[in-house]
């Protein structure tokens, strides 16, 4: 992003309620729900591809449809890849990806680069909120140093800064943006009620949190959460296998309890931004300030990791009992994103599962109606168009994500063995994870 240095407001441009820096699964959302209740919005990327198709009325987020886009730009929205912008708005998100790096930790380059733009542009009066996920302390201890050395102003008396955590779930269809509470910590008091105002035109209910350090520990813990309870059914489904116990049932079964269970099912590893990679971000920073390691992320990460090989190895097992060997078997992946229904191919076990079977020198080609052309290590994997068909020619199905479109029944009666890692089919001749 283009970083121009003065912050003076254009006279011969509108000012803004908000300019959302990213939009991707995050801050598109946002910005759609902004100009919906009537804010002028504007919204940078870096990915000219991306401005570009916004401007044309394109989307390339799930939960967004072009006919949003449309209605939009309607509104007023235009999408920017300069930075100019953020000088006439009086709120500004930042919703930038944070992968990790090489060495496990936070990758905060694209947090820093976007707030620097701020901070080029910050003017007295302005609400700068990071909504991206990190470890607890980047508000305090990265942001506000930037934007406050770079513009010569201050968090809390000259413009008011916060955290808030996202909250997105792609393709779920009972709780969006609105109707999903947000949870939102100042670095001061007047800070947090500038950010619940701004916030509560956009959700129904807005959560205020002690602080940034809280509300970016609340984001860690949800998803640290997930990650731990995925990771004891993962090992629970191996330990099960051996022990000739269906683990599916035993879950179906604990459900029924009204308290004190919440029901997990186990799958051929974990998928999406949140839950592979937003607890190393607690155990960097719980390693980097603390010295030690935090062995609950440590051991779940270690489970999860390794489903997908635990997923070939029971595929191969399959093919041995029926006489076949796994090298030069014809194997089928059926849904390849990380979530069902959704484009989103974001960690996807997929990936792994079919680098597994390359490796051990099996055929392998796939199926997902969300995903016309799939890749892995840069090497093309064959799309089939007829998944009916494309069971009964392959010597093993492995069913990887449940699609709504699959019809299960029909396609566990045509294939000649069907792995089902989603335990959506419950049939004699399926093997179920």
């Amino acid at each position: 992003m283009q970083v121009a240095r003065n912050a003076q407001v254009p006279e011969a441009e509108p000012a803004l309620e908000l300019a959302v820096i990213g939009l991707g699964y995050v801050g598109l959302p946002l910005a759609r729900e902004a100009a919906t209740v009537g804010l002028r919005v504007a919204g940078l990327d870096r990915d000219p591809r991306i401005v570009e198709g916004l401007n044309a009325g394109r989307s390339h987020v799930d939960d967004v449809s072009g006919d949003d886009v449309h209605r939009m730009l309607a509104a007023g929205f235009t999408a920017h890849t300069d930075s100019a912008p953020l000088a006439r708005a009086q709120t500004v998100l930042i919703c930038v990806p944070t992968p990790l790096n090489s060495d496990g930790g936070p990758d905060l380059s694209a947090v820093t680069a976007a707030v620097e733009a701020v901070a080029a542009h910050l003017r007295p009066g302005q609400l700068v909120v990071l909504e991206s996920t990190t470890y607890p302390g980047t508000t305090e201890e990265v942001v506000r140093p930037l934007l406050e050395e770079k513009s010569g102003l201050r968090a809390g008396e000259d413009f008011s800064l916060a955290f808030s955590p996202e909250r997105i779930d792609p393709g779920n269809p009972g709780y969006g943006l609105r109707d999903t509470p947000k949870v939102v910590g100042g670095c001061t008091p007047s800070c947090a009620a500038r950010a619940v105002a701004f916030y509560g035109k956009l959700v129904d209910t807005v959560v205020q949190a002690k602080g940034t350090r809280e509300a970016e520990m609340a984001k860690l813990l949800e998803n640290t959460y997930r990650h731990v309870n995925i990771a004891l059914v993962n090992e629970l489904a191996v330990i099960s296998h051996e022990l000739g116990v269906d683990l599916w049932d035993a879950i179906r079964c604990a459900s029924t309890k009204p308290f004190g269970f919440h029901a997990f099912r186990p799958g051929a590893g974990v998928g999406g931004h949140c839950i592979p990679i937003d607890p190393n971000y607690l155990s960097y920073k719980v390693r980097s300030s603390l010295g030690y390691e935090f062995r609950f992320v440590e051991l779940a990460q270690e489970i999860n990791r390794r489903m997908p090989e635990y997923v070939v190895r029971r595929a191969q097992d399959l093919l041995n009992h029926a006489g076949r060997p796994l090298q030069g078997s014809r194997v089928l992946l059926l849904g390849v994103t990380y979530k069902p229904d959704i484009a989103d191919q974001r960690e996807s076990p997929a990936v792994p599962v079919a680098r597994l079977l390359r490796q051990r020198e099996a055929e392998v080609a796939y199926h997902d109606p969300h995903v016309p052309e799939w890749s892995v290590d840069g090497a093309s994997v064959p799309r089939v168009t007829e998944p009916l068909a494309a069971v009964a020619a392959h010597d093993l199905t492995i069913l990887l994500q449940d699609h709504s479109s699959y019809d299960l029944p029909a396609l566990s009666d045509a294939a000649r063995l069907l792995f089902d890692t989603r335990g959506r089919i419950f049939r004699p001749g399926v093997e179920v994870l």
